[in-house]
């Protein structure tokens, strides 16, 4: 029996986590955290028996323990409840499906504690890859990918060498705005943007597929996921999301991974690898399909890529700022407090005014982290 932890169940990949682990016989739920939905967490507890469930935010935890209170079921919250879970060395894996940059530390807590991870939060790795993957290193700890790109990237390596990868090509669907005009971005509305044309996500990380940082951040985290420089790591945008990314080999022959637009599948996998288990989903139909179509990423309609190759260019501080700046400026588009076109300006404006670091230290990731919330929550709403 394997057991696992998940830290944000009730959101959109831990929903898809739990409905993945139900059709496994070989799992069992030792922990699952939320934020705030007090009453999904419940029900999940109540169907997978948990021996220990957390609520982020302590407003609702009344309300959990009620819902909870003819259990054996121990309940806690807050924050340092949270990173406590993640530090437990008794579970097998760790799905951390946490949104933002809040999701690192969690990361770093299962690394230490000698847990392998299932990293579906890629902030994590664009915020503190350098420090991650040499912690993962020497407390020999697996990290496994739940993004379907870097999935596919994964299962495209498998038994490959890796002085022979010539570089990685993460592939996008270019969005709700792919064929709009830039002239027609400042008229974005939040209902446009919340309106993926293939996916099923959560509103932030929908948000950042529309500016396309979605395709940033996943340069950077495949930068240290795969130890691949960015110069070798390219976008490409492909419509129909059946192409999950690509790797192109020093003969020049490129091995890609393809599916449905589903992520119960790169879920599954990064659950139960090395095996591509007998638990199939909708199959893939290449004749409905018909055609497959690829285009280079517009920068100007997409500056977030731009600044994603830069920050990772630099190599320094910077992916920090560019990363906890996006948590925010999003948030504050969720709010109404911005415009879509405002999300990348700020961002350029947070990362120019710091002060770089050349190698950041854990500290200072989290004075960074401080340092830009106060810069830009000042802008925002002055």
């Amino acid at each position: 029996m394997k057991k696992i932890g998940i830290l944000g169940s009730t959101g959109s990949i831990g929903v898809q986590a739990l409905d993945v682990i139900q059709k496994i016989e070989n799992f069992e739920v030792t922990y699952l955290s939320a934020n705030n939905n007090a009453q999904v967490l419940a029900d999940q507890a109540l169907n997978f028996n948990p021996d220990t469930v957390c609520l982020v935010n302590s407003t609702h935890v009344s309300q959990l323990k009620s819902l909870l209170s003819h259990t054996l079921i121990k309940v806690v919250s807050g924050r340092d409840a949270l990173l406590e879970l993640a530090s437990r060395d008794d579970v097998d894996i760790m799905l951390n499906s946490l949104v933002g940059a809040p999701g690192m530390e969690p990361t770093i807590n299962s690394v230490k504690a000698g847990v392998d991870v299932a990293l579906s939060n890629k902030e994590s790795m664009v915020m503190a890859g350098h420090y991650i993957m040499k912690l993962a290193k020497e407390n020999d700890v697996s990290i496994f990918p739940v993004d379907s790109e870097h999935s596919a990237i994964w299962q495209c390596l498998v038994g490959e060498h890796h002085d022979e990868i010539k570089r990685l090509i993460l592939t996008g669907s270019g969005g709700p705005f792919r064929t709009r005009s830039i002239n027609e971005f400042s008229k974005i509305t939040l209902k446009e943007a919340l309106n993926h044309p293939n996916w099923d996500m959560g509103a932030k990380i929908t948000i950042d597929s529309a500016t396309m940082m979605n395709k940033g951040l996943e340069v950077i985290e495949a930068r240290w996921l795969f130890d691949i420089p960015s110069d070798r790591i390219d976008i490409v945008v492909h419509p129909e999301s059946i192409i999950h990314s690509m790797v192109e080999f020093n003969d020049g022959s490129v091995k890609a991974q393809l599916g449905l637009p589903d992520m119960k599948i790169p879920i599954q996998y990064a659950l139960t690898y090395p095996h591509h288990s007998n638990l199939c989903w909708e199959n893939l139909d290449l004749v409905k399909i018909g055609s497959l179509n690829f285009e280079a990423p517009n920068l100007k309609k997409f500056p977030c890529i731009r600044l994603a190759y830069e920050v990772l260019k630099a190599n320094d501080s910077s992916s920090i700022i560019l990363n906890v700046a996006n948590d925010i400026v999003v948030e504050a588009f969720l709010q109404k407090q911005i415009l879509f076109v405002d999300i990348p300006r700020y961002i350029g404006d947070a990362i120019t005014s710091h002060d770089t670091i050349s190698n950041p230290s854990l500290e200072n990731i989290f004075e960074l982290t401080d340092w830009t919330q106060s810069f830009l929550y000042q802008r925002i709403n002055t």
